[in-house]
């Protein structure tokens, strides 16, 4: 759900909006709420950035990987016998700190990061079909 909010932008800020909205093929109402939106967690969250890629802009960490990927490893984690930062700190060489952002980032904005991870997960078996398929026709 939205509701229509009126903002006065300076004109230097409106001129770099237009600007960035043609460059990313996004109308400027589009963008303005895809950077607020950013900007919003990342203060709430210092430490987190986001990163342009192939599916689209996800949060990480400044110093460090995606968030989804370090909640995809504490996932992976449980059932280790370990706790699942120190073993995610071990493994990655990240700061249990970064790890805590991370989860704590996560906590709030679960849909987001699971959905990263189910995106991955999808991308990983479809190349995972096409090797073998490319194996068995390159077998024959």
């Amino acid at each position: 759900m939205s509701r229509p909010t009126s903002l006065r932008l300076p004109e230097d800020v409106r001129a770099r909006l237009d600007d960035e909205s043609q460059r990313v093929s996004a109308p400027p109402s589009t963008l303005a709420v895809v950077l607020i939106d950013e900007g919003l967690k990342m203060r709430r969250f210092p430490g987190i950035v986001f990163r342009d890629g192939p599916t689209g802009r996800r949060a990480g960490l400044a110093k460090g990987p995606d968030v989804w990927e370090v909640v995809r490893d504490l996932k992976r984690a449980h059932g280790t016998g370990r706790q699942p930062v120190d073993f995610v700190a071990e493994e990655t060489g990240l700061a249990p700190e970064l790890i805590g952002l991370a989860a704590d980032y996560y906590a709030v904005f679960p849909d987001e990061i699971d959905d990263r991870i189910a995106t991955d997960a999808r991308v990983a078996e479809e190349l995972r079909e096409l090797a073998d398929r490319r194996e068995r026709m390159l077998s024959t």
